[in-house]
């Protein structure tokens, strides 16, 4: 499964959510891409279409939000920016919020890829020209 979308507005994004999760593959997003590139911006998307009710901000501080659905189920939204090794990634829990069945939106996966099951679902995201290119594999 390779797939491109071309975003030249905000909600260009909803097309490619919908198509990622019309594939019912697997509850784990890996997304990567430059700073400023809009990978909250597409987990947003993602969030809306689940049906979240809490504000998706970015977890770069807390490392880690949570964020819960309107059945009550929850989502979780990581960024590994600022962690510098594996042991960072073991220490906060990461292997229980991968197993747990539950969305897991996560950006910059380069620290975790070790541990993710076989069928994550990869988001790279550039700049092209007038708009930015979504490659999902």
């Amino acid at each position: 499964m390779k797939k491109e979308f071309k975003i030249y507005s905000e909600t260009d994004f909803a097309e490619p959510v919908k198509y990622i999760l019309n594939l019912n593959k697997s509850k784990i997003l890996i997304f990567q891409g430059d700073l400023g590139i809009g990978k909250t911006t597409f987990i947003k998307y993602f969030c809306l279409e689940i049906g979240v009710i809490d504000i998706v901000t970015s977890p770069t501080f807390p490392i880690i939000n949570e964020y819960i659905t309107q059945g009550n189920e929850s989502v979780f939204h990581f960024d590994f920016y600022r962690l510098d090794s594996i042991k960072d990634v073991i220490d906060i829990g990461t292997e229980m919020y991968l197993s747990s069945g539950k969305f897991c939106f996560i950006e910059w996966p380069d620290l975790v890829k070790t541990l993710l099951p076989d069928n994550f679902i990869s988001i790279s995201m550039s700049f092209e020209d007038d708009c930015r290119l979504i490659k999902i594999s």
